[in-house]
């Protein structure tokens, strides 16, 4: 029934793209995706896509502008080789952080990577939890913006039900937070921080009751770990008898490993959008949830045109 899929995969997160291959009973597309002794990234297609419809399993995670380089350029290869629509599959969309000018004379690059992927030549995009919204409004083409949150909420709901409060580590995490906290049953608080500079943070206080509560800390993404172990911090002197960490993206840059092992964080649940160091893979307090079945239902209901609204729940 999918015999004119073809599924491809860049150096970023090929067991995902096996995964989601497994749960279609499609055949991994056959890519040499590798550098030439310069350092130029070099991508061949061994397969025919003349007229199929070809998915790009490709998160812009670190390396990031090496995984950047190989989406764009296995896009521009399809586009070349007669591929009839290209649909780029970003589980994590890099550079996401970069959605707005802070500062005079700051680019957006979120924008910008955007018009790279439109212009190479993808058809349509589809990502997991991007960290705004309106990066949506940045293409010029179709964006799915999937959510995690039915691959967690399935988890959450086995160990967290009772006396339990879903944290926002920031006000602009409180509408994700309240929606997360409403599906678990669960109550809401927020950590109110200054940022004083990139991948620094500083807890201000705490709005809402967590005294005596389990309480789970929800965020797009964990990078260095700087906020939410700060956070994990303050939650315990207001009274939290425990607290866990629940994210999208695990992107555990710098001493984030470090930082988590050495706080009072219970559990760390992260998906599979980006792949573990080895370190953060050994690290016994992180849970990895699969969003393969996710992700593969999209390209399913995308290949044969049907509606994908439901997923986005």
């Amino acid at each position: 029934m999918l015999e004119r899929i073809r599924i491809f995969s860049g150096n970023s997160n090929i067991a995902l793209a096996k995964k989601i291959c497994d749960n279609l009973g499609v055949s991994l597309g056959k890519a040499n995706v590798s550098t030439f002794s310069d350092g130029e990234t070099r991508v061949e297609i061994n397969e025919n896509v003349r007229g199929m419809d070809v998915f790009i399993i490709q998160s812009t995670c670190s390396p990031v502008n090496i995984t950047c380089m190989e989406l764009l350029i296995m896009i521009d290869a399809l586009k070349r080789a007669s591929a009839d629509r290209i649909t780029a599959v970003i589980p994590y969309y890099g550079y996401s952080r970069q959605d707005r000018k802070v500062a005079p004379r700051a680019p957006i690059t979120a924008k910008l990577l955007a018009d790279l992927i439109t212009t190479a030549g993808a058809n349509r995009v589809l990502s997991i939890d991007l960290h705004a919204g309106q990066i949506q409004g940045f293409f010029n083409i179709p964006v799915d913006n999937l959510f995690a949150t039915p691959v967690l909420l399935e988890y959450m709901k086995e160990k967290y039900l009772d006396d339990t409060v879903v944290v926002s580590p920031d006000t602009g995490g409180v509408e994700r937070a309240r929606a997360f906290g409403k599906r678990l049953g669960a109550s809401l608080a927020i950590i109110d921080k200054r940022r004083e500079g990139p991948n620094e943070a500083q807890v201000m206080n705490i709005i809402g009751n967590i005294e005596g509560k389990k309480v789970i800390i929800l965020d797009d993404m964990v990078d260095t770990a700087g906020t939410v172990v700060q956070g994990a911090n303050a939650l315990k002197e207001a009274g939290a008898v425990q607290v866990s960490v629940c994210c999208t993206h695990p992107v555990l840059s710098g001493p984030a490993i470090e930082r988590l092992e050495g706080s009072d964080i219970k559990e760390i649940i992260v998906t599979d959008t980006i792949p573990l160091s080895e370190r953060a893979a050994n690290c016994s307090r992180i849970k990895v949830l699969s969003v393969s079945g996710l992700l593969s239902e999209a390209v399913r209901r995308i290949y044969y045109n049907d509606s994908v609204s439901s997923l986005f729940i």
